[in-house]
């Protein structure tokens, strides 16, 4: 199930996102001081979603973690919604942003994109926060301007590029959610991918005998060993996710390649002047 971002109110939770003084969120005047952050509540919050996933994320069960009630956090943080928006922006701030503009951008561009894949498997649950609406936090648009640098060297022109980020972005994220969901399939099912898929692929032959008549490009694939994973002590799902996302990889770096030699400038140009 998606999960919006932006549903608190916008003011305050821009304000806390790029921690603005007018956020606020702790007591001030006499008496002892709190013993609590909006850090250290997003950090408590990452750790129940990582650990739970999305589902189990509530105030209180925040709050436990701190050894709080879930009361005691909403003077730093005004609902879930706000929490969510948080803990999203405050992810983000893991992944590298310091790949070498002075290095091959297909290269960067791999590696950028291998971080990012490994990034969501550790944090399952950002792949249920819709990308319909963005967070606009700080470490959002760090991640967004790395890429940029990454694939400016590319000589695309500004939309262009900014479409093949966007492209990229939608790739990594769906191969990832392919494993991420292969791996919560069991817990909320009951049954594991193996016996899923034995129980229903050796049906298929009973319920369509004429399979290979019916569907001829998919008989001609398998027959030719198309879904065949390479790993097959990998669950077949996840194996295939991953191999896509390499195979993938390659093909949507080669088409940014022939779109970068179509618009490479003039021989004697000289290299794009580096971002500061």
């Amino acid at each position: 199930m998606a999960v919006f971002a932006g549903q608190g109110d916008a003011r305050r939770s821009m304000a806390l996102l790029w921690r603005a003084p007018e956020a606020g969120g702790a007591r001030t005047g006499p008496g002892p001081k709190p013993g609590l952050s909006v850090d250290a509540i997003v950090d408590a919050a990452i750790a129940v979603a990582d650990e739970e996933g999305m589902a189990a994320l509530s105030m209180r069960a925040v709050g436990e973690r701190l050894g709080r009630t879930g009361m005691a956090l909403y003077t730093y943080v005004q609902s879930k919604s706000e929490l969510v928006d948080l803990m999203y922006d405050q992810a983000l701030a893991e992944l590298p942003a310091d790949y070498d503009p002075d290095a091959d951008w297909r290269a960067a561009a791999s590696s950028w994109a291998a971080d990012l894949w490994a990034f969501y498997l550790r944090h399952p649950w950002l792949l249920q926060v819709s990308q319909a609406r963005s967070v606009l936090g700080p470490n959002e648009y760090v991640m967004l301007d790395t890429a940029v640098r990454v694939l400016r060297p590319t000589g695309l022109e500004a939309r262009m590029l900014r479409r093949a980020v966007g492209t990229l972005l939608h790739f990594v994220r769906g191969t990832a959610s392919t494993i991420a969901e292969t791996w919560q399939a069991p817990k909320a099912t009951g049954v594991s991918e193996e016996e899923w898929w034995y129980t229903r692929s050796a049906l298929l032959t009973e319920v369509a005998p004429d399979f290979a008549e019916r569907f001829p490009a998919v008989a001609w694939l398998e027959a030719r060993g198309g879904f065949r994973n390479e790993d097959e002590t990998t669950p077949y799902l996840e194996q295939e996710a991953r191999e896509t996302f390499e195979a993938g990889l390659v093909l949507l770096l080669d088409g940014l390649e022939a779109a970068a030699n179509r618009a490479a400038p003039a021989p004697g140009a000289g290299r794009l002047p580096r971002l500061p």
